[in-house]
């Protein structure tokens, strides 16, 4: 589905997500939630299309409910994603967005789910424009 990006000319690809993020139980430290998608064999925070006339904070909360199982609480905006993607343009918004409950069942569209520190969850993403999320994570938590 193509829903029309009044910030461009032409039809864009929607879609949203969130740097999911929690405190670790063994030493406080954050950990960042990565996703494995089998369809791609790509690492990347969990995130997906629109529906038509959802907001995009609502789509992202989906999102991370329908990818990773688990409820999440969103915090500041980070910056939007633009890419070409199977050669249409694609616009991503992303949250910061601490996890609140719930528990991973891999899925068709997820079939690993990875909790890493900030370090090993960038040196992880496949993709670097995912890599850049973490660092605007990290400054919105002011750990930068």
């Amino acid at each position: 589905m193509t829903v029309r990006d009044d910030n461009t000319n032409n039809d864009t690809v929607l879609a949203a997500g969130c740097v999911l993020w929690r405190r670790s139980a063994v030493d406080g430290g954050l950990e960042i939630c990565l996703v494995h998608r089998p369809k791609y064999d790509d690492w990347s925070h969990p995130k997906g299309k629109l529906k038509r006339g959802e907001d995009p904070l609502a789509g992202a909360l989906r999102e991370v409910q329908e990818e990773t199982g688990h409820t999440c609480v969103p915090g500041a905006t980070l910056p939007t994603v633009r890419y070409l993607a199977n050669g249409r343009p694609k616009k991503v918004s992303y949250w910061a967005a601490e996890a609140s409950g719930g528990s991973f069942t891999p899925n068709r569209e997820v079939d690993r789910l990875l909790w890493l520190p900030p370090v090993a969850a960038r040196n992880r993403l496949t993709q670097p424009r995912d890599r850049r999320l973490v660092d605007a994570l990290l400054d919105a938590l002011h750990m930068a």
